[in-house]
């Protein structure tokens, strides 16, 4: 049976904080609100560079291949070191909603903190790790201040904080470079279009390759361009479906789809979900 790691909450100031955050429509381009309103699991959810994570309601289950399972309730923080799939389970509190604040790190942040760090780091490590919030109380509260008083320089040193403070924990890896796919560059730059008609010669252009080369070195990832693109676009419908009540029909558009009932039916077909049953379509 899988041993599964329980966290101890963090005390409630830190929380109320960062919830302050998730009401302020203004900062929210810099963070995603994960919100759900049903129980509910996911499947294989590619994530392509390094994030953290802190539940603020609800209880949530993370799995990567390989590992014990986490299982982290409101107050506790995760971190994903590296690019990797995960099945995710998410539950609503009592007063039945899910909610997360998640934010990316980009690679202007992990270079300061390597600097900061300034020692070797290990490509050893789990994919996804966790600890009590409160652990890394002072880095998040400056960071959640600093954003809110627009301060984006020192948000980004309250994150490289962070990271050389996990190193300190021995969890090194998180500042280790992963390898470079060039499924995951195809999917950066669908995700900043995803309703766009892409061909192939849209990222043949991006990215400086014949058509040839990239379907060979996509096919040594074992992968085909079409299903890079339909990862791609159905991860930013999640987005979407985590982070606003629209309704499945205007995600489905946004991401590219004419067709509500197909997209609904690939999303199901990839995360073994039906988008309506997170919870959040008004």
């Amino acid at each position: 049976m899988m041993n599964e790691i329980t966290l101890a909450p963090a005390p409630a100031p830190l929380i109320e904080r960062l919830l302050s955050l998730t009401t302020d429509s203004a900062l929210s381009e810099n963070y995603a609100c994960i919100c759900a309103r049903h129980e509910h699991g996911v499947r294989s959810v590619q994530i392509d560079q390094p994030t953290f994570g802190v539940v603020l309601r609800g209880a949530k289950r993370l799995h990567a291949k390989g590992a014990d399972a986490l299982s982290l309730s409101a107050g506790d923080m995760f971190m994903i070191a590296r690019p990797c799939q995960l099945d995710a389970f998410n539950w609503p509190d009592d007063t039945g909603l899910y909610l997360t604040i998640t934010m990316p790190i980009c690679d202007e942040v992990i270079g300061a903190a390597r600097m900061l760090w300034a020692q070797p780091v290990s490509q050893d490590g789990p994919d996804v790790l966790a600890l009590p919030a409160q652990r890394m109380a002072p880095q998040l509260l400056a960071w959640a201040d600093a954003l809110r008083a627009g301060a984006y320089g020192p948000a980004r040193a309250a994150l490289a904080d962070l990271l050389v403070q996990l190193c300190m924990l021995g969890h090194t890896g998180v500042l280790a470079p992963p390898p470079p796919t060039l499924a995951a560059q195809i999917r950066t730059l669908v995700a900043a279009q995803p309703d766009r008609s892409w061909r192939s010669r849209d990222f043949e252009d991006a990215l400086g390759l014949s058509g040839a080369t990239l379907r060979r070195r996509l096919a040594a990832e074992k992968q085909s361009l079409l299903e890079v693109i339909t990862e791609a676009r159905l991860s930013c419908a999640m987005q979407l479906l985590y982070t606003t009540r629209w309704p499945v029909k205007t995600v489905a558009a946004r991401v590219g789809y004419q067709s509500a009932p197909t997209f609904v039916r690939r999303f199901a077909q990839r995360y073994g979900l039906e988008p309506a049953h997170i919870g959040n379509a008004g």
